[in-house]
């Protein structure tokens, strides 16, 4: 980082930890103690979607990897597309298997980085429902190696439930690395998993 980049004000990017996903699990106990919100099984892997034979061949693999994965009661992974034009991958566990659900994100996060896609991976997000019908996820923003939390308004529409975020930054804040800058909680309205 040069004089130039600090005078603009431009900061040295994050190098990506995938590791702290394996934080999830814990933060999952924290979070269903502090909340009620409980782990649903689902997990999901957003990236940019990239045309080509190379990557192709890496969206097989990583669906065979996750496919295989019948010992832990895996099933096939879906993949999909939303309006913005990223691809979502789907991956299941039993609820009561985060750190399982995790584990697969993080096969998938690696194997796409590993292929060179790494700079086209978004972000992973992994599902929690409150006995009451509300639904939360745990955002990993790979770029930045930091999580937030991502509430829907339970009376439906593209409104969030910020007081629930808030409280949820605050709870996980000593299990998590929060992501600090609120501007970077984008909304994921529809996301698969969620």
């Amino acid at each position: 980082m040069g004089l130039l980049d600090t005078i603009l004000g431009r900061s040295k990017p994050v190098r990506p930890d995938l590791d702290q996903l394996f934080a999830v699990p814990s933060a999952a106990l924290t979070l269903q103690a502090g909340t009620g919100f409980t782990p649903t099984g689902l997990g999901s892997v957003c990236f940019a979607g990239v045309e080509g034979g190379t990557f192709a061949r890496i969206q097989q693999d990583v669906g065979e990897l996750l496919d295989a994965d019948t010992g832990r009661g895996g099933v096939p992974v879906e993949f999909s597309r939303d309006t913005y034009g990223y691809t979502w991958l789907l991956a299941r566990q039993p609820a009561d298997d985060t750190a399982g659900l995790v584990n697969d994100l993080h096969a998938v996060n690696t194997l796409l980085q590993d292929g060179g896609f790494g700079p086209h991976l978004l972000c992973s997000l992994i599902g929690f429902r409150h006995a009451d019908g509300r639904r939360l996820a745990l955002v990993y923003l790979y770029k930045r190696g930091t999580f937030y939390p991502f509430a829907p308004a339970a009376d439906g529409g593209e409104r969030r439930d910020n007081q629930l975020e808030l409280q949820v930054r605050a709870l996980l804040g000593d299990d998590l690395r929060v992501e600090e800058d609120l501007a970077r909680w984008f909304p994921v309205w529809g996301a698969p998993g969620l």
